[in-house]
């Protein structure tokens, strides 16, 4: 079996220097890449610059090789089309079938999944018709990753930037893994906590434990792949954000189930995959508690935090909403789980067993996922993805059956 045939599309755009970034790792990892840049990306990257990266020619024109009929050939033989940046002008284009360049005719006889990574200026990213372009790509299919925020052309800061290469790359293996062109999350908005809350008990010390958030940001990843819109809640983690998300970073389980109730109001499906403390301090010392010659330290008073996962299940913001818990057990770890479903009221409880050397900050897992129907599924020990992958199989056809 051959290379992965990918078509990386550049348009005309500041951040077209980064897909040069995204082309490495695409090539690196195995991938046949053809550039199909536009005529305006070439004043940011020039042509030979392509070609000499991918080991492919690199062309706008539909009139170069006619024999071979490239405005046709090259999307027909795609197994993925991403288009990196895409300028508000490209998702104009290609939401309204136009063809006037190579890269816009491999748009439309592309039969393979296609990403679009935006990169724009705020305004242009906020304004109507871009919003409503953007609609109609995601309803027809297309996977368009939410831009980063930060900064842009000139002093210019805000919603609109490029997310990170190595970002849009793992998006791109994503959906190359799945190989499907309709993306079963499409439409979509899902909310996911990662991370562990941290309560503060003086200015220098807390309690808190030991999730990393990879499985949440595994989550966020794998449903960006699928076509959703994502809010990340993040609660105290040290990795990289990622692309398609819009993100909220919390610190305490109070900011957490602030943020968490903020986002479900409009939500289709809540997965509360963060590590919340179940208390905090009673009080909160104004200056750092000091050790006191020949005296134990006091006792430190604690208060419950409030159980996000239950209010959530109890009291859905929409109907037909989706509830996804996860349970963090050290014994008894299917019986406690089974319990804890009956609690909280959620529709799937993820059950893993966790411990110093197992799960958290771990690149793998495995676990078992409880449904209120009764069901039981058992994930063996994998990728945190691939966990990630089977709870989503699990919430989409939930999702379709209620809009049903």
């Amino acid at each position: 079996m051959g290379k992965p045939k990918v078509v990386l599309g550049v348009s005309g755009g500041i951040a077209a220097y980064k897909a040069c970034e995204l082309l490495r790792r695409l090539t690196e990892s195995g991938h046949d890449v053809r550039v199909v840049p536009t005529a305006a990306s070439l004043n940011f990257v020039g042509e030979a610059t392509w070609a000499a990266l991918s080991g492919n020619p690199a062309s706008t024109e539909v009139w170069e090789s006619v024999h071979e009929v490239p405005h046709v050939r090259i999307g027909q033989s795609a197994d993925l089309v991403v288009v990196a940046p895409a300028t508000a002008d490209m998702l104009a284009k290609a939401a309204h079938g136009l063809a006037d360049d190579l890269l816009t005719n491999t748009l439309l006889t592309a039969r393979c999944p296609v990403v679009f990574a935006p990169a724009m200026h705020t305004e242009m990213w906020e304004h109507p018709a871009t919003r409503e372009n953007v609609a109609t790509l995601r309803r027809r299919g297309a996977v368009v990753i939410e831009p980063a925020v930060g900064r842009l052309t000139g002093k210019d800061t805000g919603k609109g930037r490029l997310p990170d290469p190595e970002e849009i790359f793992e998006v791109c293996a994503r959906v190359l893994a799945r190989g499907v062109a309709e993306p079963d999350l499409a439409g979509r908005h899902v909310v996911i906590s990662a991370g562990g809350t941290r309560e503060p008990l003086d200015p220098v010390r807390f309690l808190g434990n030991r999730s990393s958030g990879k499985q949440g940001y595994a989550l966020a990843r794998t449903a960006v792949a699928r076509g959703a819109r994502v809010t990340l809640v993040s609660a105290n983690t040290a990795l990289a954000d990622p692309a398609g998300v819009d993100l909220v970073r919390v610190g305490t389980a109070l900011q957490l189930r602030e943020a968490v109730l903020k986002a479900a109001a409009d939500a289709d499906a809540v997965v509360m995959a963060a590590a919340v403390a179940d208390f905090r301090p009673a009080e909160y010392a104004g200056g750092k508690i000091k050790k006191k010659d020949g005296q134990e330290p006091a006792p430190v008073a604690l208060v419950r935090n409030p159980d996000i996962l239950a209010e959530i299940s109890s009291d859905r913001a929409r109907e037909g909403q989706v509830v996804v818990g996860f349970a963090a057990e050290t014994d008894d770890v299917l019986a406690n789980g089974r319990s804890k479903l009956l609690r909280k009221g959620c529709d799937l409880l993820v059950v893993n067993e966790v411990g110093e050397a197992k799960t958290f900050g771990s690149e793998e897992n495995e676990a078992v996922i409880l449904s209120s129907d009764g069901s039981e599924l058992a994930v063996p020990y994998g990728p945190k993805e691939s966990l990630a992958d089977v709870i989503w199989d699990q919430v989409a056809p939930r999702l379709a059956a209620r809009r049903a």
